[in-house]
């Protein structure tokens, strides 16, 4: 397992230039306590025992609550057989199960291994079969599709632990809750049996005593799947020390968080089983004793009640969250102005996406930017103080960024475009059980994010695109993110991707999806004049094909693969 040499030197001016452009109160560097990430919870626990943790659909659960559950899992977790290093996957929605279930399986010194929900069979064999979990927390009605990898010997997902959504809810809605699901064909309870035991059911049954957690802040903590180089899916292997380190640097970007007496109240829709919600919402809340507002999906009317209700300050997320709420039809309804700050993340912040979002809610909305092998975040545009649209801000605290040529790793000069690297505490150790991979991905202590940036004399940085998504034309280079604004820039056009496709003269071409705004009409051949007008010849998209909608992940980052591999089985 490749390791991250600390600093021998400390770095100066002229290494760090963004350190000038720092918000006041946001220190060079931070002190990360040596700690397990369960112990961030245990030490609010102990420090706020009465503050609430955990809101869901108005149950709320204090520190003091939380944390006994967590020792309660940990307790079960051991009785199951469950020892340190050992792996428990958790394939949750954002719920109170998913904490407990994290916070519990890490106190027990096991490695968490979260995946999408959503995932098919063949994607959560896959991950099975590389990380060999001891057990599974799983919502009931995977339990189908997970005893169908078992059977076909795709994977396996060890022993069972169930739990359902109606299990986290207050009365009355636990009682309505059936018949909403059935109406819907999600209710699929499982009996609570040896061996598919009920979450909150093990928890009421465990041993009530305090149980001191089993993690070393350097042992492996997580197992975040994520892409590669070679296109097959692998883990990030982030320690406990990675993933404090991030939540410190986040609380350490928020210099007016936890400066009086009021508690943090962070409104969480995104996926805690993604490394962005994970740190930025759970495990900074644990770090500050802030109030999590647990949102299980993105709904938008969901979350436009929540927000009065709640009151939250902070709203980490993506921009189609905010586009989508800022064009929402009942907007003007509700009272957002609790929002003060978000940090945007997953896909570049259009200017009028957060221009909007802005008017409506009064706060400030800023781009970060991350990855998931650096637990994730290492850059964002500083919260109240300069801020620069269409950068993604500067390198978190403790963070060293560079741009180098992607052939030969010999730093460009400023202004130039290259290969973003970073190094810093919250890079990963490595790829679970895959030397290789980690050799590509961090070399000489430096972790290359395989994104084209450049950096600013000033130490701004901007993401020009993806190396792997470049489109070489006839030895030039395309950034499809700069095509795609630019049919963005068309009135008519609401969603851009582009992609390279094959092409015997050149090489490869662009090629456009677009996606028109509700009551638009436009034709290819005007977009492509569009494009014409504003983009040297051999950026212009070869074709344009329309469609409804393009596919994203979860928190909206556009899937260029998934419109590759369509191309690719359209050719043959």
């Amino acid at each position: 397992m490749t390791t991250i040499e600390p600093r021998t030197t400390e770095p100066t001016a002229s290494d760090r230039p963004w350190l000038a452009h720092y918000e006041a109160g946001v220190p060079h560097d931070v002190e990360v306590p040596d700690v397990s990430v369960d112990t961030l919870l245990r030490r609010a626990a102990e420090r706020t025992p009465n503050e609430t943790a955990l809101i869901f659909f108005g149950a709320k659960t204090s520190y003091a609550e939380l944390d006994r559950s967590v020792d309660r899992f940990a307790h079960q977790l051991r009785a199951m057989g469950v020892a340190k290093g050992d792996r428990v996957s958790l394939h949750l929605p954002t719920s109170p199960a998913f904490v407990i279930s994290f916070m519990g399986a890490m106190r027990a010194g096991a490695i968490v291994v979260p995946m999408n929900p959503l995932y098919v069979e063949r994607e959560v064999g896959e991950l099975l079969t590389q990380t060999s979990p001891k057990v599974t927390v799983s919502m009931d009605l995977l339990l189908p599709r997970l005893e169908r990898v078992r059977s076909e010997g795709h994977g396996t997902p060890g022993r069972y632990v169930l739990t359902g959504i109606q299990d986290s809810l207050p009365i009355p809605i636990r009682w309505l809750y059936p018949l909403k699901a059935k109406r819907e064909g999600r209710w699929n309870p499982v009996a609570h049996t040896e061996t598919t035991p009920n979450l909150f059911r093990l928890l009421h049954e465990a041993p009530a005593s305090r149980f001191e957690s089993a993690a070393a802040p350097d042992d492996p903590a997580l197992l975040q799947p994520t892409g590669g180089t070679t296109g097959l899916p692998k883990c990030a292997t982030l320690t406990h020390r990675n993933l404090v380190a991030n939540a410190t640097q986040v609380a350490a970007w928020f210099p007016r968080v936890g400066g009086d007496d009021e508690q943090v109240r962070i409104l969480c829709p995104l996926p805690l089983f993604h490394i962005y919600g994970l740190t930025v919402d759970m495990n900074f809340a644990m770090l500050v004793s802030g109030a999590l507002i647990l949102v299980p999906r993105f709904d938008p009317e969901m979350v436009l009640k929540a927000i009065p209700k709640y009151r939250p300050q902070l709203f980490p997320g993506a921009p189609i969250m905010y586009q989508t709420l800022a064009h929402h039809p009942e907007v003007s309804r509700y009272d957002l102005s609790s929002i003060d700050a978000c940090i945007s993340g997953a896909a570049p912040l259009p200017p009028d996406v957060q221009r909007d979002f802005e008017q409506v809610t009064g706060g400030r909305v800023v781009e970060g930017y991350g990855l998931t092998e650096a637990s994730p975040v290492t850059h964002c545009n500083p919260v109240h103080g300069e801020r620069r649209n269409g950068t993604i801000g500067l390198p978190f605290p403790s963070t060293d960024a560079r741009v180098v040529d992607p052939e030969t790793g010999a730093a460009m000069p400023v202004g130039e475009v290259g290969e973003l690297v970073v190094r810093g505490p919250q890079v990963m150790s490595g790829y679970w059980e895959q030397p290789d991979e980690t050799a590509v991905t961090i070399r000489d202590g430096w972790l290359h994010t395989g994104d084209m940036a450049q950096m600013s004399d000033d130490g701004f940085f901007t993401i020009v695109d993806r190396a792997k998504d470049l489109v070489i034309v006839g030895g030039l280079n395309v950034y499809p993110r700069e095509v795609e604004e630019v049919l963005m820039s068309h009135p008519a056009v609401r969603d851009a991707a582009v992609i390279g496709v094959p092409e015997e003269r050149h090489g490869e071409l662009p090629y456009a999806f677009v996606v028109l705004a509700p009551g638009a009409v436009a034709t290819a051949d005007e977009l492509i004049a569009h494009c014409r007008a504003n983009l040297a010849r051999y950026k212009v998209p070869s074709g344009v094909e329309f469609r409804d909608e393009l596919p994203k992940t979860m928190i909206g980052k556009v899937l260029r693969k998934d419109l590759r591999a369509e191309m690719e089985s359209r050719a043959g």
